[in-house]
């Protein structure tokens, strides 16, 4: 399920390839990149990436977000078995480079 969308002047692009993400999931997206706006004057782009590779027995999801941000752009991506916890660490992740920039 690949889905762009406009939120709040940011252009959102999340590739999730045979993977379905749920509405609940799409607004916590939302939420991380308010959050994460905060912490730069500018977010031009975020790109999210999931990945499930169901035929490993441990770490089998990923989540990836690279910020289009003036300068370098900003990326974090982490490995797991819960979307929504991936999602907070690579939050977390992303907020430590947007406060060191």
């Amino acid at each position: 399920m690949n889905y762009t969308e406009n939120f709040e002047g940011i252009k959102i692009d999340v590739q999730a390839v045979d993977i379905d993400i749920s509405d609940s999931l799409q607004q916590e997206i939302r939420n991380t990149i308010g959050r994460l706006s905060r912490h730069t004057s500018q977010v031009n782009f975020v790109d999210v990436y999931f990945t499930d590779k169901t035929e490993k027995s441990t770490d089998t999801k990923d989540i990836g977000i690279r910020m289009g941000i003036p300068g370098a752009d900003a990326y974090a991506s982490d490995s797991g078995d819960n979307w929504m916890e991936l999602l907070k660490s690579v939050e977390e992740k992303l907020r430590r480079q947007l406060q060191k920039g």
